[in-house]
């Protein structure tokens, strides 16, 4: 009976993680456009799952009264992210006014980890600050995860609150891995410039957006 309710928190979890995790996002469009690119795809992908994971701990260790006593915390991840999000959309409108599409040379020379390895920090620098200052990740991980773990704790026990825990934490590994891994099958749609232009031009639109609505709207 016992192992019957670890399974449902587990499975629970997991449904609520995939739930908050599979959508159109600010970190989601850049781990894709790394994954068609191929250009350090697992430093990038690491570091989301990495993140995911901590915060999800902290949620269900009880870190989210803390979040919502410290308001001034997601003020500073609301006007820093949204301060972030405003260039990293003007960097996609500038490639989106000048594509380039990927070549036969590109297609050989990379792979998962990047070209030789090297130049990484940028991209895992921009998956962290994506994701670290996005307050609406401190309100899904630390505050919603982490009440509900701590309602099914309270229901089933503690050891049911990490088993939830855990089924979040696998929807974080097993969305990043294959948004990630799985991109590289759109690579022949990008080898057209035009498809480059829409893809930059969308992710520059939803940036400019997701920076409004954090501006606008108080948390």
């Amino acid at each position: 009976m016992a192992s019957m309710s670890w399974l449902l928190s587990s499975a629970s979890g997991l449904a609520m993680g995939l739930s908050l995790i599979v959508s159109i996002g600010a970190q989601n469009a850049f781990i894709l456009r790394q994954g068609i690119r191929r250009e350090h795809v697992l430093p990038v992908v690491a570091v989301c799952i990495a993140s995911d994971v901590l915060l999800i701990g902290a949620g269900v260790a009880g870190f989210g009264s803390l979040v919502l006593s410290a308001p001034w915390i997601l003020q500073v991840a609301r006007f820093g992210g949204a301060a972030f999000l405003t260039a990293f959309g003007v960097m996609a409108v500038r490639r989106a006014v000048r594509p380039a599409a990927l070549t036969v040379d590109e297609t050989a020379g990379t792979s998962p980890a990047g070209p030789s390895g090297a130049g990484r920090r940028a991209p895992v620098l921009i998956a962290l600050a994506l994701t670290w200052l996005n307050p609406q990740v401190y309100l899904e991980t630390v505050v919603l995860l982490g009440s509900v773990a701590a309602a099914r704790g309270e229901q089933l026990g503690d050891t049911a609150r990490w088993w939830f825990g855990g089924g979040a934490m696998t929807a974080s590994v097993l969305w990043f891995s294959a948004l990630g891994l799985g991109a590289r099958y759109l690579r022949p749609l990008f080898a057209q410039q035009a498809a480059w232009r829409v893809l930059d031009a969308g992710v520059a639109v939803m940036m400019f957006a997701l920076a409004t609505l954090l501006v606008v709207n108080p948390l």
